[in-house]
Order: structure tokens, then sequence, then C-alpha cells
């Protein structure tokens, strides 16, 4: 009797080292998943942040939860079913797919550039804060900022997708899950504290302290500045993130030669000690940003003539976003801050 009892002791630790090695197998899996898609990630909580600049303060919060529950709507019951019966059925276009998000990555970045150095943002009605457009408004706003965030979801899944592809589906499913439910936290978290990060300013100005007032002068000032810097990283990211995805992709199908260029680049530098590690991921880094800006351009300088033609639509993506957040500049009915106090 003891001896059946000491074998399903046996039997159970056995089990809860298997479930152990899963577990850490998944945590891995989802870590090394959410990090390849960090420059998407970036650039999404660089964006939606300009769906809700200008609204009615007390309307911030409600409209940043309705697009956090629709995205994690899109990521879980669209996106994780579609991209699991592909990787099962029809694995082989998984490249494809992803080459495809690395273009899209690839044109939004370079369009950043184009539009920040060549174009002309002028805030118009349509991009005027939601709290000045009438009842219907606030609902067309949280519309687009989820239609854009299903496209940069899209990217962080099958990016994720990618990294973890030799494991078995049900892992696969367990990690996009964890990757899903943890970077639309993260990045919601992120945005609701900076969309809100003027409003602590403001609150902390009022008090009698010298110290608060000035701490608080300087949340409302500075959040421009913050602003700006998250969507220059966002904007470096998508274009290192989606050339990295071309140069693989383009080796992957057979033409090796501007990866091996890259490789040959990093060459010197990856014997240096210390830092030889480092210089080699930023040359690699570098070469992915200026091919993903040279493919973006290229992807430009075919879209936008077409655009003239065809009933593309307006986008609803970044450049309307860049725009609503200049008009709100003007108009958010919030006080300004002496950041002397």
């Amino acid at each position: 009797m003891s001896g059946g009892l000491v074998a399903l002791l046996d039997d159970v630790a056995a089990l809860a080292r298997i479930a152990a090695a899963s577990v850490d197998d998944i945590a891995a899996g989802a870590a090394k998943a959410g990090a390849k898609a960090a420059g998407v990630v970036i650039d999404d909580a660089a964006v939606t942040p300009q769906y809700v600049s200008g609204a009615d303060p007390s309307r911030e919060l409600p409209m940043i939860k309705k697009i956090f529950w629709g995205s994690l709507r899109n990521k879980l019951l669209i996106i994780l079913p579609a991209l699991l019966l592909v990787s099962a059925f029809i694995p082989g276009v998984i490249p494809f797919i992803l080459m495809l998000g690395g273009t899209y990555l690839c044109y939004e970045g370079a369009e950043k550039v184009w539009h920040k150095f060549f174009g002309h943002h002028e805030a118009k009605d349509a991009d005027a804060p939601a709290v000045e457009r009438g009842p219907d408004a606030e609902s067309k706003v949280i519309k687009g900022a989820i239609t854009t965030d299903f496209i940069l979801s899209c990217e962080i899944m099958v990016i994720s997708m990618n990294e973890v592809g030799d494991a078995s589906i049900w892992v696969r499913a367990i990690i996009l899950v964890v990757v899903a439910i943890a970077i639309t936290i993260l990045v919601y978290g992120a945005v609701g504290l900076i969309v809100k990060m003027d409003d602590i300013g403001l609150h902390l100005a009022k008090k009698d302290s010298a110290g608060s007032q000035r701490i608080g002068g300087l949340l409302v000032k500075g959040m421009p500045a913050v602003l700006a810097a998250i969507t220059f990283v966002g904007t470096i990211a998508m274009l290192w993130v989606g050339g990295h995805i071309m140069l693989v992709g383009v080796s992957d199908l057979g033409w090796h030669a501007p990866y091996d260029l890259v490789h040959t680049l990093e060459h010197p530098f990856a014997g240096i000690a210390v830092v030889g590690g480092f210089l080699s991921w930023l040359v690699n880094t570098l070469c992915s940003a200026v091919v993903g800006l040279a493919w973006g351009l290229v992807v430009m300088a075919v879209l936008h003539p077409l655009k003239k033609v065809l009933p593309f639509g307006k986008k609803d993506g970044h450049e309307d976003g860049e725009a609503r957040a200049a008009a709100a500049g003007h108009s958010s009915g919030k006080p300004d801050v002496d950041p002397a106090g």
C-alpha cells in the first residue's frame, strides 16, 4: 500500500515538474514574443492619447476604457483564432503576412518622417476634440481609435506568433493570450497615465505648497514634450521593427545579400570587449531602420498617387491623430499653469 502511495506521489511530482516546465516555457515565450513586438507597442501607446486629447476631462478615462475593451476583443476574439487557424492549416502564409505587416510599419514610419519634414498639419473641424463636435463625436472617435488599434494589434500578434512558431498549438494559444492581455493592459495603463498627467499637475498646482505647485506646473508644461518624445521613439521603433522584418523575410525567401551586408557591418564590432554585443545590435538596428525608411518611402511613392484617384477614404490613424492633438492643444479647456507657481 505504501509502495502504491509512493508511486502516486512520484507521479504527482513528475506532473508538477512538467507543469512547472510548461509555465516556464509559456513565460519565456511570452516575454520573447512581447519584446519582439515592442516597436508596435510603443507606437500604439503614442497614437491612442491623441484620440482623447481635448475631450472633456471627465470623459477621458471612460473613452480609454472603451478603447481598451475594444482592443482586447480584437486580439482575443478575432485576431488570435484567425492566426491559430492559419498557423495550423497554412503555416507557409505566416512569413508573407509578417512581411505585409512589416511593409505597413515601414510605410507608417516613413510617412511620419515625411510629414515631419515636408508635410503640413492643419487642424480642421473633423479633427477637433470630441467634446466640440456633438453627441455622436465621442463614439466616432472611439471607433476610429479601435480601428487603428486593430491594425497595430494584428502586427503585435503576428510578430508574437512568429516568435513562438515552434511551440505546440496549445502553448502558442496560451502565449498569445498572455501577450494580448499583458500588452493591452500595459498600453492602455500607460495611455491613461499620460492623458491624466496634466490633470494631476493641475491638482498639484492648486495646493498651498510651493514645491507641489512647481511640480504641478512642470507636469502640465512638460506633457507636450513627453508626447513628442513618445511619438519620436514610436516612429523609430516602427522603422526598426518593419525594416528588420523585411530583411529577415527576403533572406528567408532566398535573397540573402541585404541581410548578409548587415551582418558584415556588424562583424567589426562583435569582438569589442564588454560593449561588442550592444554595438553589434545597434548597427543591426540602425541598418534595419534605414531599410525600413527606404522601403516605406518606396511604398509611399506608389500609394500616394493612388490615393488621389481611388476612394480609399480618409485615414483614421496617425495623421488624423496628430492633427487632433494639435487642435486639442488650443481647445482642451484646461487652464494654463505657471510653472513657477
